[in-house]
């Protein structure tokens, strides 16, 4: 398997999506967000999301070409109307004005409607903490989950993502995670590479755990935790669907699929100044003393750097460079 720097990852990435139909400054945004998965060893919100992105804007599932609208209908928050395009393109656009409001006024929300799917949310939530604010994110997808005792899909996997400053310019804590026991893309990755599943991810067409991919895929998955991963799901839905204008779970069609209706998306943020209190830094101190005194033990996302290079599969780096319309390469 090739050993891919970080850099040719990224021309090879941007200049697919241009030949695709994506604007140079748009291409770069999300280009940007398949770097950083594949530098954590984020495999799903990578290059394995770089085919359906090129199908969908020859198809115009995804608009390659829209100026986001930022709005500022209230002090405290921030609304950004993707068209139909991308969210990284969409986030970036907004950023700026969802960071001054939070400092305006010490914490402000941010609505992202209207949007393709965004993947990663640390990769947000990540460029919210590096303003030197708290960011808390969420969003919503393709109904996969019923609701436990149930076998009707009403959920998606709705994750959220909670990235914390240390203020030094760097991160303290962040967290990334679907609200059900794993992500669909392990599922799908597993149907692919001909693997059974743990028992507890997922349930088949009657509700019975399955070990079979294909049988979770027509199916549901579970929510972590039960009840208490459901609740969590339905609070993603109701924020990212209700406060961006984008749909709910049901009404969103297959993400990956090249043709379609625009997912149409929201992805809802909070932006939280840590200053607020005074107090916030020295109680993250204490905190971060408590989780050190077992050997071992670290706040989530601690001492995490990123690979580079990155070990790829031949099939998907040469997929990567057919998409971009680069020459066969001996690697």
């Amino acid at each position: 398997m090739p050993a891919i720097t970080l850099d040719e990852i990224d021309s090879t990435t941007r200049a697919a999506l241009e030949r695709h139909g994506a604007l140079p400054w748009i291409a770069a945004e999300v280009t940007r967000a398949v770097r950083k998965a594949e530098a954590v060893g984020n495999k799903i919100c990578g290059l394995y999301y770089l085919e359906s992105y090129c199908a969908q804007l020859k198809t115009g599932r995804v608009k390659g070409d829209v100026e986001p609208v930022v709005t500022r209908p209230r002090p405290g928050v921030v609304h950004v109307d993707a068209k139909s395009g991308f969210a990284q393109p969409a986030f970036t656009r907004g950023l700026p004005e969802a960071v001054k409001a939070a400092r305006e006024c010490g914490v402000a929300s941010l609505a992202v409607g209207h949007a393709h799917t965004c993947t990663s949310l640390g990769f947000f939530t990540e460029q919210i903490a590096r303003e030197g604010l708290i960011g808390f994110g969420m969003t919503n997808a393709s109904p996969i989950v019923a609701p436990p005792g149930g076998k009707t899909r009403v959920l998606g996997t709705n994750p959220m993502a909670f990235s914390v400053p240390d203020g030094k310019g760097g991160l303290a804590m962040q967290f990334d995670q679907s609200t059900t026991t794993v992500a669909l893309g392990k599922i799908t990755m597993a149907k692919a590479a001909g693997e059974r599943i743990p028992e507890g991810w997922a349930v088949d067409a009657d509700g019975k755990p399955t070990t079979d991919p294909e049988a979770a895929l027509g199916g549901s998955l579970v929510s972590m935790g039960g009840y208490k991963g459901w609740g969590f799901g339905l609070m993603a839905e109701l924020l990212a669907a209700g406060l961006t204008g984008g749909v709910v779970s049901r009404d969103v069609k297959p993400l990956k699929a090249p043709e379609g209706p625009p997912h149409d998306l929201g992805q809802y943020y909070l932006l939280m100044d840590p200053g607020a209190s005074g107090d916030f830094y020295e109680r993250l101190k204490q905190v971060e003393e408590g989780v050190a005194l077992d050997e071992g033990a670290r706040m989530p996302g601690q001492g995490k750097a990123d690979t580079d290079p990155v070990i790829l599969e031949d099939t998907v780096w040469a997929q990567t460079r057919a998409l971009a319309g680069f020459p066969d390469k001996v690697l």
